[in-house]
C-alpha cells in the first residue's frame, strides 16, 4: 500500500510541476483590416503589444480614432480624413489595460475595440502578414439609365434621370448641342460642348436633376446628346451612356 501510495504521489507532484510550468495563452501583436466599410476583428492584446490597421480596401477613406474616454490620444487622420493608399498602415502600443474604443470620423459603423490584458506581453511577437489588398479594377455595373422627359421646358427646370447602379461614387453628365454649321450642301450638324453636371450616387435605384440650369450648364433652347458614365470610389468608370433630350424655345405671344 505505501508502495501504491508513493507512486500516486509521484504522479500528482508530477501533475502539478506540468501544470505550474504551463504559461497561460498569450495575445500577440496582430493586424486589423480595414475593409468592406468594416474591421476584420475586435483584437484581444496583453500589455506592450501592438495592433496595426490595415487600409485593404477598396474602400479607403476611413481613419482610426480614439474615443473618449480612454483613446482620444490616437487619430490616423488628425484634422481632415483624407483616403488612404491601398496598403496604409496604422499602429498603436498599448501600455495599460483595458477596452479601447475606435471609430471612423465619417462613418460611425466603421468601428471596434481593442481589449489589453493585465498580462505582460511579447513586443517583439509577429503580427503575421497583411491581408491581400482588395483592389478594384471593375467599374460598376451602371443600368437602366432613363430621362423621365425627353423634352423639357424651357424655363430651365430640367428633369429627372434614373438610374440602378451597385458602387457607392459619381455620376456625371457631359453635355452637346447639335448646332447646324456651313451652308448649302455643305451645311452639317456637329456636336458642340454646352458643359456638364455630376451627381453623387448611393447604392441602389437612384434620381437625379438632370439638365437643369446651373452655372455649369446654361440649358438654352436646342437639341442635345449628353454622355452619362458613373465612377467608383476606385476611380473605375464606366462606358458612355448616351441620352438624347431637348430643350424647345419660348412659345411667341
Amino acid at each position: 500500500m505505501r508502495r501504491v501510495a508513493a507512486i500516486v504521489t509521484a504522479i500528482a507532484g508530477a501533475a502539478l510541476i506540468v501544470a505550474i510550468g504551463v504559461a497561460p495563452a498569450q495575445a500577440a501583436n496582430t493586424r486589423v483590416s480595414i475593409h468592406e466599410f468594416q474591421w476584420s476583428k475586435d483584437p484581444v492584446i496583453d500589455l506592450g503589444e501592438t495592433v496595426t490597421w490595415d487600409w485593404i480596401g477598396p474602400d479607403t477613406l476611413h481613419s482610426v480614432t480614439g474615443q473618449p474616454k480612454n483613446a482620444t490620444q490616437w487619430d490616423s487622420d488628425p484634422g481632415r480624413v483624407e483616403p488612404h493608399p491601398l496598403g496604409d498602415t496604422f499602429s498603436v502600443t498599448f501600455t495599460e489595460p483595458g477596452v479601447y474604443e475606435f471609430e471612423c470620423k465619417l462613418h460611425a459603423s466603421v468601428r471596434g475595440t481593442v481589449t489589453v490584458s493585465s498580462t505582460p506581453g511579447d513586443p517583439d511577437s509577429d503580427p503575421g502578414p497583411q491581408d491581400p489588398l482588395a483592389i478594384d479594377i471593375e467599374p460598376p455595373d451602371f443600368s437602366e439609365v432613363y430621362l423621365t422627359n425627353t423634352v423639357l421646358g424651357p424655363k430651365g427646370n430640367g428633369t429627372a434621370m434614373k438610374f440602378s447602379i451597385n458602387e457607392k461614387g459619381t455620376v456625371s453628365a457631359d453635355f452637346y448641342k447639335k448646332v447646324k454649321k456651313g451652308k448649302k450642301k455643305k451645311k452639317k450638324t456637329v456636336r458642340v460642348y454646352a458643359g456638364f453636371q455630376e451627381w453623387s450616387n448611393h447604392i441602389g435605384y437612384n434620381s437625379v436633376l438632370f439638365a437643369n440650369r446651373t452655372g455649369d450648364f446654361k440649358a438654352k433652347p436646342g437639341k442635345y446628346v449628353a454622355l452619362v458614365s458613373a465612377t467608383d470610389q476606385s476611380f473605375n468608370t464606366t462606358p458612355n451612356t448616351k441620352l438624347k433630350f431637348e430643350i424647345k424655345k419660348k412659345k411667341k405671344k
